[in-house]
């Protein structure tokens, strides 16, 4: 067995460690998947009221869930290396992390500036990127058996990041533009211009491509699990996984986006990350597999806490170098999406060296 680095902490291979714990997962599973879901279907009444108030409703919400579990979600990529891999130092895991995240993140800002408008949609199909890395894999390490090979699994990633990404444009076209505008508006001063800019992205051929991609794509995805059903796959897998991309079409069809999208990433996507990475921790996966899911979230936070608040600065340097400004609500929120993609790219990379580790994209080589 290879021998832990010099400057490491003390921690087990993937291979025997929390995430290929059963005890652990399943109560990752429960917790951190299977209840939030269910909390986003008993909060169906609410969403479907949301397109009836001021969009600073949903806002005040997108900020509380940022502030909740939001921004601390990724916070703790810096150990990630340390934790998934042997062999890997604590000062290399730091080092390798940190400068990934100060040029992909500072490039990302760079962009903004330089060209707003392609900023934003990148970002939008970033975020479809990595919301439905977090739902494929978090299926996967349920334990599914209708997704065994890797065309199923980003069959079902263009789904489950298309719901939230792509429905509200379906649904709610003009908050949609709204927060484009918002965003865009943070870098182009002019009265007027913001809203011109962000034009071609909102067109009506944009609009049916994009929900037709997205209902397709849900279509074959539940269709070609079902196939696997017949031929011997477990049904418990597939009812969870269709019931759970009805309740996310119910939700962003029914709630105004803003809204749901503030919901979604604290109850949903965040947790659901949470989850997993307690399952590297092995500390934090002893307390699950023990069922003190209490201990492992102490843990967590613990661990979370500095680059959270390194977070929140990110997000107040955007807003304070913004060339309008922050003077209202939808400036804030504005600051706030720029700041998060900043920290999404870099993210989104240990995250996907982290499939890589458990094999995600490729069935049967995690470890």
């Amino acid at each position: 067995m290879t021998e832990p680095a010099k400057g490491s902490t003390a921690r087990r291979d993937p291979a025997a460690s929390g995430e290929r714990d059963e005890p652990a997962r399943s109560t990752v599973d429960r917790w951190f998947a299977l209840y939030p879901a269910l909390a986003l279907a008993a909060l169906l009444p609410v969403g479907a009221a949301t397109p009836l108030f001021p969009v600073d409703l949903g806002v005040a919400t997108f900020a509380l869930g940022t502030l909740a579990v939001g921004m601390a979600h990724g916070a703790v990529d810096h150990l990630v290396p340390l934790r998934a891999a042997p062999g890997v130092s604590l000062r290399r895991s730091i080092a390798v992390v940190s400068v990934a995240y100060a040029v992909l993140g500072g490039a990302v800002v760079a962009a903004f500036f330089l060209a707003p408008v392609a900023a934003f949609a990148g970002f939008v199909a970033l975020t479809w990127l990595h919301w439905g890395q977090g739902d494929a894999a978090a299926l996967a390490l349920a334990g599914v058996e209708h997704l065994p090979t890797s065309a199923e699994r980003w069959l079902s990633l263009v789904v489950r990041g298309g719901l939230p990404m792509g429905v509200p444009l379906l649904a709610h076209p003009a908050e949609y533009r709204l927060v484009a505008e918002w965003v865009v508006g943070l870098f182009v001063a002019e009265p007027g211009a913001a809203a011109a800019a962000v034009d071609p992205l909102f067109v009506p051929e944009t609009r049916l491509a994009v929900g037709g991609v997205v209902i397709a794509a849900t279509l074959a995805s539940v269709g070609a699990g079902y196939v696997r059903v017949r031929g011997g796959a477990s049904r418990r897998g597939w009812l969870r996984d269709a019931g759970e991309v009805a309740v996310l079409w119910a939700w962003f069809l029914l709630a105004a986006p803003v809204f749901a999208i503030g919901v979604y990433f604290a109850l949903w996507h965040a947790l659901r990350h949470v989850g997993r990475l307690t399952l590297v921790d092995p500390g934090a996966a002893g307390a699950l597999a023990a069922g003190d899911v209490r201990r492992a979230l102490a843990r967590f936070a613990r661990d979370a806490a500095p680059l959270t608040l390194g977070g929140f600065l990110v997000v107040g340097t955007v807003g304070l170098a913004a060339p309008a400004g922050v003077a209202a609500p939808g400036d804030l929120l504005a600051a706030s999406l720029v700041g998060i993609a900043a920290l999404t790219l870099p993210h989104v990379v240990v995250t996907a060296w982290l499939d890589r580790r458990q094999g995600i994209w490729r069935p049967g080589t995690g470890g």
